[in-house]
């Protein structure tokens, strides 16, 4: 199956925390879309890694893509190394999408700027004809998507640009919601995170509603192009 848009994260959730209306939005519009986690985050405070792959699922039907796949590299160690490198590679060439999204390459959590670094340099290794790999026993073919785009995390960027996701909030924060194991649970007796708080769900709001007013909007999402531009949809950019 060919995908319009791969969006990938370094754990399960980073895809629905950081553009999870965009990639709500582009599946509404009939975009196909998948979501690569690179782990599985077993390493995270709560849940499990068993807990967070359904989760995940659940998140990624709420949503509407077309596939989810786990890449399984160990959480924790997300080395910028060639075995993992192939691993996107492969993964970009199974799916063949036009656009990656994926973490900006400055953030709190190590893993998150692991995950661009191996992103990006996986986006232009894929293209070379003399890097193989195979899937399913056959060569794959080289292929580039044309573009990608960084997509927030926890620390702040100027915007290239910001995605309307007023239609798409509620549906964004029900994906967030399915991580259960992750966030704000009154009934839940597992050691509290950042995550967990009730003021983190606030902020991400909060978050969202600031970006929107940048666009007179109510809620946006932000991302960032190597180079500024201005467009009001995704698939207009560098046509």
């Amino acid at each position: 199956m060919k995908l319009d848009v791969l969006a990938l994260g370094a754990h399960p959730d980073d895809v629905e925390l950081s553009c999870g209306g965009t990639v709500a939005k582009l599946a509404k519009q009939g975009r196909r879309v998948g979501i690569a986690d690179l782990t599985r985050g077993e390493l995270g405070t709560r849940g499990s890694r068993e807990i967070r792959a359904a989760e995940a699922a659940e998140a990624a039907r709420l949503l509407g893509v077309q596939v989810r796949e786990n890449l399984g590299i160990p959480d924790g160690n997300l080395e910028t190394s060639l075995e993992n490198r192939l691993k996107i590679v492969q993964i970009i060439r199974k799916y063949q999408p036009d656009v990656l999204l994926f973490p900006y390459p400055v953030d709190r959590h190590p893993d998150h700027e692991r995950a661009h670094t191996l992103c990006r340099e996986a986006w232009f290794a894929a293209g070379l004809v003399k890097i193989e790999t195979t899937l399913d026993g056959r060569m794959q073919e080289p292929f580039r998507p044309r573009a990608y785009y960084h997509f927030m995390q926890w620390f702040e960027f100027k915007p290239s640009f910001i995605i309307d996701i007023t239609d798409e909030f509620d549906q964004r924060m029900q994906c967030v919601g399915a991580f259960k194991s992750q966030f704000y649970d009154p009934d839940s007796n597992e050691r509290q995170t950042i995550l967990s708080t009730p003021e983190f769900i606030e902020m991400l709001r909060t978050r969202l509603a600031y970006y929107g007013d940048k666009i007179g909007k109510k809620y946006g999402e932000p991302f960032y192009s190597v180079s500024p531009i201005n467009v009001p949809d995704l698939f207009a950019l560098n046509l």
